[in-house]
C-alpha cells in the first residue's frame, strides 16, 4: 500500500443503539483492503471500547482510522467533560459510568485496559472541562 487510506467517523453521543456503527464499517473496510483478520479483530476490539467510552462519558465524538503501510492509526476525539485521573481510570474495573450505563450492561471499567491490549501503543491526552483525545497505534 502506497498510501495511506483514511476513514472518518462521527460517534454519535445521543444514541446507544448507533454505538459501535464506526467499528463495524472499519471492519469492513480493512478486510477489503486485505489486512490480515488478527489486526482487523484488534483494531474493532480497540475502536468499539473508545466508541462506547464516548457515548457513555463524553457525548459522542470524532474517530479518525488511518492504514498506513506499517501501522493503523486510531485517534478518538471528543469534547466531553475529561478524565480528571487518567492512572486511576487505567484500572481495571474503575468507572464512573452512572448507574443507568451499568444496568444496560456497559460501565464494567474495562474499555480503557482493553484498548490498551489490544493495541501497541496507547497515548491519551485529557483536560477536565476540555475533552478527551486517545491515540492507538496497532503495527502491521
Amino acid at each position: 500500500m502506497n498510501n495511506n487510506v483514511v476513514f472518518n467517523f462521527n460517534v454519535d453521543g445521543e444514541d446507544f443503539t448507533s454505538a459501535g456503527q464506526a467499528s463495524v464499517n472499519v471492519k469492513k473496510n480493512l478486510r477489503q483492503l486485505g489486512i490480515s483478520p488478527e489486526i482487523i479483530r484488534r483494531v474493532s476490539i480497540a475502536m468499539y471500547e473508545g466508541e462506547i467510552n464516548m457515548v457513555i462519558h463524553a457525548g459522542g465524538g470524532e474517530a479518525t482510522v488511518t492504514v498506513e503501510e506499517n501501522c493503523i492509526d486510531i485517534v478518538l476525539k471528543d469534547t466531553g467533560p475529561g478524565i480528571k485521573n487518567i492512572e486511576q481510570a487505567m484500572q481495571e474495573g474503575f468507572s464512573t459510568a452512572p448507574d443507568n450505563i451499568r444496568s444496560l450492561g456497559f460501565g464494567a471499567g474495562m474499555g480503557l485496559p482493553n484498548m490498551k491490549r489490544y493495541t501497541d501503543e496507547m497515548k491519551i491526552t485529557s483536560e477536565v472541562g476540555v475533552g478527551t483525545t486517545v491515540f492507538m497505534r496497532i503495527n502491521l
